[in-house]
């Protein structure tokens, strides 16, 4: 592993590239929520949720990483507060949820380019394929050009999208409304799966600390990129959301022809074509991010000797954990297959179970450890965040109560997902057949 003063480093406006496409990337995804939640349970849900889901996880992202600005990030923290064996079902849980992540993209690429041509439909797999390992290499040649294209497809996003926002506005006959927040009418499992559909693209503020080590003034930048990155995605979502709201698109058609359809409807099929480029660059760019931040956990896992030694090898010119990199597209290469709604089940399901072992760590490390430096320390007591700790717990609890009564796909997604948590004490109990001395690190 090379010091950290030997790799090259990504600066503070990277940095909020890189974390908008790995929680975000744009509003795209997000079309469902109208047909989940309705005109009047939308913009609710759509405001509520990020602030009980992601706020706590923020700002207990912003205090570990602050304790421990490292490679491997949330890995590194559990295995720090709770033992060996929580930190291998952190990076193993976590690991596996971002093969089901990674899989979304590829297909939402396809769709969105179908926009243009159609034919790509029928050559879904071959397109996913290039994609998968394009990124690949990109992630190889390392951080600092990771971080450089994605501040271009930031752009390629956000432009298409606010030049809708602005037309929408522009040329909207009428007063401007909001329709009145209520969330009368809406089932359990609908509501659900709203909260799952918000959830999904609110997610992942742990996955931007393990390449920690890779970014300047880690402790600063993190804190002032998270909180602009935050800002940025929520305006995004609420404003999209609401101009859906006010050209009167049908729900289903938003759903089963996304963001280019609405863009269709505000400004005519030029513009149906410009949000349809964002939607491919905003797949492009949430790829390469992610791909970037998963792939240093089996790095740190295999020098821990959690996971076979060849995962930490790091390629001889540009220092990055390649043959995590090619494992990871590999697997990712097998996933393709799956339904977007499935995908989404297992993934936030997943990831929701990792992030609770974060939250076990933070009040772990507070008391195990209450005078520890802190550059970044949330401003509660143990009770105090114990009780803001429950807020996400109850949001998953119903998400994925809602998602179970669903349809019969939905059940089965939840219990595949339920399956991929169980592989870890599988995957454990594997680990110590065949090294007996981890028994004694593993609480």
């Amino acid at each position: 592993m090379p010091s950290a003063a030997a790799l090259k480093k990504i600066r503070p406006i990277q940095l909020i590239a890189v974390i908008f496409f790995t929680v975000s990337g744009g509003p795209y995804g997000l079309e469902p929520l109208l047909s989940y939640a309705g005109d009047h349970g939308a913009l609710l849900i759509l405001l509520l949720t990020p602030l009980l889901w992601d706020v706590p996880a923020i700002f207990t992202v912003l205090e570990l990483n602050s304790m421990m600005p490292i490679t491997g990030g949330y890995y590194k923290w559990v295995k720090y507060a709770l033992g060996t064996r929580w930190g291998f079902y952190e990076g193993w849980w976590t690991w596996l949820y971002t093969f089901v992540d990674l899989a979304i993209y590829p297909v939402l690429f396809v769709q969105y380019a179908s926009f243009f041509f159609p034919v790509l439909l029928q050559y879904q797999v071959p397109v996913c394929l290039l994609i998968i390992w394009a990124s690949a290499g990109l992630n190889i040649l390392g951080i600092v050009p990771v971080g450089k294209v994605s501040l271009f497809l930031s752009a390629a996003v956000l432009a298409p999208v606010i030049v809708l926002i602005v037309m929408a506005i522009h040329h909207h006959a009428g007063g401007l409304v909001v329709p009145g927040p209520s969330l009368k009418g809406i089932n359990f499992s609908s509501f659900g799966m709203a909260l799952y559909t918000v959830m999904w693209n609110c997610l992942g503020w742990d996955n931007i600390t393990t390449y920690a080590e890779e970014v300047e003034q880690p402790v600063r930048s993190y804190r002032i990129s998270m909180v602009i990155a935050f800002l940025l995605v929520m305006v995004v979502y609420l404003l999209i959301t609401w101009v859906a709201q006010q050209s009167g698109i049908n729900d289903d058609t938003l759903t089963n022809d996304g963001f280019p359809a609405l863009g269709v409807l505000v400004g005519g099929r030029w513009l149906g074509i410009v949000i349809a480029a964002g939607g491919m660059a905003s797949t492009l760019g949430i790829y390469a991010a992610v791909l970037l931040s998963v792939s240093r956990v089996p790095q740190v896992m295999s020098e821990d000797n959690l996971l076979p030694k060849g995962l930490n090898k790091l390629h001889s010119k540009f220092k990055t954990p390649y043959i995590s990199i090619i494992i990871c597209s590999i697997v990712v290469s097998f996933m393709i297959l799956w339904t977007f709604a499935d995908l989404l089940i297992i993934d936030v399901t997943v990831y929701g179970a990792g992030l609770s072992l974060e939250y076990v760590s933070l009040i772990r490390l507070r008391l195990k450890e209450p005078h520890k430096e802190r550059p970044f320390r949330i401003p509660l007591g143990v009770t105090g965040l114990c009780l803001a700790l429950l807020l996400p717990f109850v949001v998953y609890a119903v998400a994925l109560g809602g998602a179970l009564s669903s349809t019969p796909e939905a059940l089965k997604a939840a219990a595949f997902a339920i399956g991929t948590l169980l592989s870890a004490e599988i995957a454990w109990r594997i680990i110590l057949l065949t090294r007996p001395h981890l028994k004694t690190k593993q609480y």
